[in-house]
């Protein structure tokens, strides 16, 4: 499995990024692949999760009705939509996965992913 995030970048207070992660040797059809943000001095954070199996979704209180997670299967592509971005949004962003069809329960638990990709870098700053 491999996982390559891109997409961040300076934007304003407000304003809206598109981070992708392209997956590889990953079935669309099952497993949890989810969106991690790490800022500066501060642990690594789930911020949202996507269940393949049944598209089901799970996001952090933080990022709730800002922030989008989706898929395309035809570009084996997770993308993770993030309007009205804050400075305390900025940190560096990574997605990962895992092949199990986790739980709701289960879904925000930063320890069940075992495969990570790179980090995007997202700075929310005027």
């Amino acid at each position: 499995v491999q996982l390559q995030a891109f997409g961040g970048g300076l934007v304003q207070p407000g304003g809206s990024l598109r981070l992708s992660c392209f997956v590889s040797g990953f079935t669309s059809r099952s497993g949890t692949i989810g969106w991690f943000r790490q800022a500066p001095g501060k642990e690594r954070e789930v911020v949202s999760c996507l269940r393949q199996s049944d598209r089901s979704t799970a996001y952090a209180d933080s990022v709730k009705g800002r922030f989008t997670i989706s898929r395309d299967n035809a570009k084996n592509t997770v993308y993770l939509q993030m309007n009205n971005l804050q400075p305390e949004d900025t940190a560096v962003y990574y997605c990962a996965a895992t092949y199990s069809n986790l739980i709701r329960s289960s879904m925000l638990a930063i320890r069940y992913y075992d495969h990570w990709g790179q980090g995007t870098k997202v700075t929310v700053s005027s």
